[in-house]
């Protein structure tokens, strides 16, 4: 053969070698842990490279893996989409398909579940124990066949990562797409709130930060998300925000994966450990913080950087220094936007690049300083009217630990239904924290020194409950920047100890195999209880979350027909555009008042109602609107029972005082008749807006 066509040759075979050894079949090619030079491992006495926290699950060791496999071949891809192109073209063998069959069975069947389930839902009258109630059972049934699924899919070591990526995805479909599909309109208050904001941008066409907006200045004040979904708004052409707002949650949910995997494959190499820590955030993340808010994009940005500064921001080798400012360059742009979209991300963001300083390796100041840069200019300019109220509160706050993590008043949950809910979401949050303590025991040394930067990450959102109870909402924050390393852990707590890899002393190879009965039957259990327990935390409220499309039309029948400068009166800010106009029309919530105002209310409804109402001149009008969410609200947090509100209704309803304007279903709008308008002035004294 001449040198041409052996050079030819050759070529071809190196072709179709690389053609057969498909992205999943790398852990068999190997057999021992690929060196990344960028990374280094912290070692007791001098510096040395850690393989495992460098490679990622592809790069799983071959030796136990193939033992796992028995004889099947090492180049053989069994991801999802080898397996139906070789059913498709006839070549798969029974074992494959019978493979195959067992993988994505599970799948059909509970996403076709799912859809019965949808379909079946009725959400006319929710409960005090919302969704937990409403689902048929043909929901419950769907997720206890994909959490099985999965484990059977996840507890192989030499799985590839389509398939756990497949039931993850499922698995966001059925948490955070449930509620899109049943209810017609949005949830929460806060976020039809947000919607507000974004509709005064695209009014205003500027920022406005001074006193002409109140207390909704702040919002102006960090109008990174805003701005964004404004844009978003004109780039799409929707009318406003509300166009996707119902599907920010799975919008949202999406964005955390690739950061959650990022960091998770830093740390192990071992896919089980990975994909069941990913699925324990998703199904104890239930605080609710997806929606559409700043915290969930801020939220995103913040996993990103520590997912990048966990892999970049280690302490530079000589003659590298110039690598790491690239790194941290590439991450300004990031933390520039979580300090313009959100006011406690950035401070969490600084305690945990902190942490990270307390270690050998990472010993860059490189990020935490430009971090500190660019929240220091922006909370100096653009933000400081707001800090300057706001900082002595935080100042008298510091400290008071248990303050700080009160839920405060109007969040004690008040019946049946609600208690259950409430206590629902602790066994979940204490369910997760208890398998991470396991996990932190049962990993070994080996564990807990590959991922110690975790177990600080884990610990130090904890500080910032000395500092701020941030709203009665601390307690809720200080979880959720929590959970992905206490996931971690938790994961580790329901898969085999991990070995140590060739590389580390005395190390022998791959992960060990889950089986046996022990693996057969507790971390299925463990998941399917965990995954059960999301469903009440997540959904079972929203009977005060949720507002039909009766409550959406007579609000906005009420601010399309009230004057500029008109004041709207309700009992709590739980309705559908609470906001609406806020930069038009005043708005004053009685609960909000002093006890003792909220007293003199119920002794006289009409008459304090009125003298609370009548600082508004002509030709503004007086409105008080009451709706069932607000019922729905002070039923559950244990502010005023249904019937005192029902009560107020009554003596506004027969009062000479007022005249109904609308009425339906979800609720009801009286308007001050003029001649009431100059009885005085607000009974409390003065006027909250």
């Amino acid at each position: 053969m001449d040198q041409p066509t052996m050079t030819l040759a050759v070529a071809a075979q190196d072709r179709t070698a690389d053609t057969e050894t498909g992205p999943d079949a790398e852990a068999d090619a190997s057999t021992a842990p690929r060196r990344d030079p960028d990374a280094e491992a912290d070692a007791s006495t001098a510096p040395r490279r850690d393989p495992d926290a460098e490679a990622g699950p592809d790069a799983e060791a071959g030796a136990d893996a193939s033992t796992a496999r028995g004889a099947e071949s090492p180049r053989q891809d069994r991801s999802p989409g080898a397996l139906l192109a070789a059913l498709r073209a006839g070549r798969a063998d029974p074992a494959r398909r019978r493979s195959f069959a067992l993988l994505a069975a599970p799948l059909v069947i509970a996403l076709a579940l799912w859809a019965v389930s949808v379909a079946l839902t009725d959400v006319s009258d929710l409960s005090d124990y919302g969704l937990l109630t409403a689902l048929p059972p043909a929901h419950w049934i769907g997720l206890a066949v994909l959490t099985c699924g999965f484990w059977f899919c996840v507890r192989d070591p030499a799985r590839g990562n389509r398939w756990p990526l497949a039931y993850t995805l499922v698995l966001l479909v059925m948490e955070r797409a449930t509620q899109a599909m049943i209810y017609p309109t949005p949830l929460y208050a806060w976020a039809w709130k947000h919607d507000a904001v974004i509709e005064h941008l695209l009014t205003a066409g500027r920022l406005q930060r001074g006193a002409e907006l109140g207390d909704m200045a702040v919002y102006d004040q960090w109008p990174g998300f805003f701005a964004a979904q404004a844009a978003l708004v004109r780039l799409t052409g929707a009318e406003n925000a509300l166009a996707f707002m119902a599907w920010w949650p799975l919008i949202s949910s999406l964005l955390l994966l690739a950061p959650l995997l990022l960091i998770y494959r830093t740390f192990t190499q071992d896919r089980r450990l990975i994909w069941t820590a990913v699925w324990l955030f998703y199904v104890a993340n239930w605080v609710g913080q997806d929606y559409f808010s700043p915290q969930s994009l801020a939220f995103a940005l913040y996993l990103g950087v520590i997912a990048v500064a966990l892999r970049r921001a280690e302490r530079p080798a000589p003659g590298r220094r110039s690598r790491q400012l690239v790194w941290c360059a590439l991450l300004v742009p990031l933390i520039a936007a979580i300090v313009i979209a959100h006011q406690l991300t950035p401070v969490m963001l600084a305690v945990g690049l902190a942490a990270l300083l307390l270690m050998r390796r990472y010993r860059d100041w490189t990020l935490l300083t430009a971090l500190i840069l660019v929240f220091l200019a922006w909370n100096l300019t653009a933000s400081l009217p707001f800090l300057k109220e706001a900082v002595p509160d935080m100042i008298s706050s510091f400290g008071k630990v248990t303050d700080n993590l009160e839920t405060g008043y109007g969040a004690t949950p008040t019946g049946t239904g609600a208690l259950v809910v409430s206590w629902a979401a602790r066994l979940l949050s204490a369910g997760v924290v208890l398998l991470a303590a396991i996990g932190v025991l049962r990993g070994g040394k080996l564990l807990r020194h590959r991922a110690r930067p975790l177990l600080l990450l884990a610990g130090v959102p904890l500080l910032m409950a000395v500092a701020n109870d941030y709203g009665s909402e601390m307690i809720f924050r200080v979880l959720m920047f929590m959970l992905p390393a206490l996931c971690f852990f938790a994961a580790a707590a329901l898969i085999p100890a991990a070995r140590p890899l060739a590389a580390e002393p005395g190390g022998t190879g791959a992960p060990r195999p889950a089986t046996g009965l022990w693996y057969t039957i507790a971390p299925p259990v463990a998941l399917l209880t965990l995954t059960a327990l999301f469903v009440p935390s997540y959904a079972g409220k929203d009977r005060l979350s949720y507002f039909p499309p009766e409550e959406v039309s007579l609000v906005q029948g009420l601010f399309d027909r009230a004057p500029k400068g008109s004041l709207v009166v309700a009992a709590h800010r739980n309705y559908p555009l609470a906001y609406a106009a806020y930069w038009d029309v005043d708005h004053y919530w009685f609960l909000d008042d002093a006890k003792e105002h909220v007293d003199k209310i119920l002794k006289d409804p009409a008459g304090t109602l009125a003298r609370d109402m009548s600082g508004v001149s002509a030709p503004a009008h007086g409105y008080l609107l009451l709706t069932r969410g607000q019922l729905a609200n002070s039923e559950m947090n244990g502010m005023l029972t249904g019937e005192q509100l029902r009560r107020i209704e009554r003596s506004v309803a027969s009062s000479p005082l007022f005249e109904e304007v609308d009425r339906n279903s979800a609720g009801s709008v009286f308007r001050l008749k003029p001649a009431a308008a100059g009885i005085g002035n607000n009974g409390s004294g003065e006027k909250t807006s």
